[in-house]
C-alpha cells in the first residue's frame, strides 16, 4: 500500500509534533482509517517533504510526529502560467486538477464575454476554496510538493493589462503556427484559453496586441477542458521537464 501523502499549511521540521488540519485529519481518520503508528508523508508549500508517523488519532484531533526530511522539490525550470476562461463545474475542476498534475506554476481563472458562469462574492469565495482543494488533492496524488499559485478570478481585460509574458500562447483554431514553430522560451510561458464557446474576436485580438501568439493544436476542435491540458503536455515535452529523469 502506498504511504498516504498529505498537504499542510504549517511549517515543517524534523521532530515536530503537529496537529493536522480538518481536511487531512478527516481523510486519514475516516476514509483511510489509519491508526497511531501508521506512516504518512507530509509536505508544505515550500517544496519540503517529510516522513511522519501518526501519534494520535481521535475524533477531536489527529497528530503527526515528523521524522526525517525526504526531499526538497526544486523550482520548475520552466514556469507555466495557465490563463483559462471559467467553465462550468466539472470541466473547470478537471482542467485545474490535470494542469496541476502536469506541472503548471500559476493558474488565473478568467471572466470573459462568453463565460456562462456568473460569480457573485459568495460564489467567488466558494469557488476559490473548492479549486484550492482540487489543487491540493492533485499535488498529493502526483507527488508535487508545491501548489500552483491560484489567482483570484479576473476580467480578461484586466489580466491582459499586466506585463507581457516572455512567451504567450493563445490557443486559437485560426492560429497560423503550431508549437514546434515557436522559439523556445528561456524560463516562462503563458497559455491563454477561452471558456465554452471560446474567446470573442475582440478578445483574441487584444491578446495578440499584448504579445500572445495564436497557435493551433492540430486539426481537431478540442473542448475547453482538453485544449489547455494538451498544450501543457506539449510545452512540457518540448521545453519542460517531461524529458527529465
Amino acid at each position: 500500500m502506498r504511504v498516504p501523502r498529505c498537504y499542510t499549511s504549517q511549517p515543517l521540521k524534523p521532530g515536530a509534533l503537529i496537529s493536522l488540519e480538518e481536511a487531512p485529519a478527516h481523510h486519514l481518520r475516516q476514509v483511510l482509517r489509519l491508526r497511531p503508528g501508521n506512516p504518512i508523508i507530509l509536505f508544505d508549500n515550500s517544496g519540503n517533504e517529510y516522513a511522519a508517523n501518526l501519534a494520535q488519532v481521535s475524533k477531536q484531533e489527529v497528530k503527526a510526529q515528523l521524522a526525517e526530511q525526504l526531499r526538497r522539490e526544486a523550482e520548475a525550470a520552466l514556469s507555466i502560467h495557465l490563463l483559462i476562461g471559467i467553465s462550468r463545474g466539472e470541466r473547470m475542476d478537471l482542467a485545474i486538477q490535470k494542469a496541476t498534475e502536469l506541472g503548471v506554476t500559476q493558474i488565473t481563472p478568467l471572466l470573459t464575454n462568453r463565460c456562462v458562469v456568473k460569480l457573485d462574492e459568495k460564489k467567488r469565495r466558494n469557488r476559490m476554496t473548492h479549486w484550492q482543494r482540487v489543487m491540493v488533492s492533485a499535488c498529493e496524488q502526483s507527488d508535487r510538493c508545491r501548489l500552483p499559485q491560484l489567482d483570484e478570478p479576473l476580467q480578461i481585460t484586466t489580466a491582459l493589462s499586466q506585463p507581457n509574458p516572455e512567451l504567450g500562447l493563445l490557443l486559437d483554431l485560426e492560429g497560423q503556427q503550431n508549437l514546434v514553430q515557436i522559439a523556445q522560451p528561456t524560463s516562462s510561458v503563458s497559455i491563454l484559453v477561452g471558456p465554452e464557446g471560446g474567446l470573442t474576436p475582440d478578445e483574441r485580438e487584444l491578446a495578440k496586441q499584448k504579445g500572445f501568439t495564436g497557435v493551433r493544436l492540430g486539426p481537431r476542435v478540442l473542448r475547453t477542458e482538453t485544449a489547455p491540458l494538451a498544450a501543457i503536455a506539449a510545452v512540457q515535452t518540448l521545453w519542460g521537464d517531461f524529458n527529465d529523469g
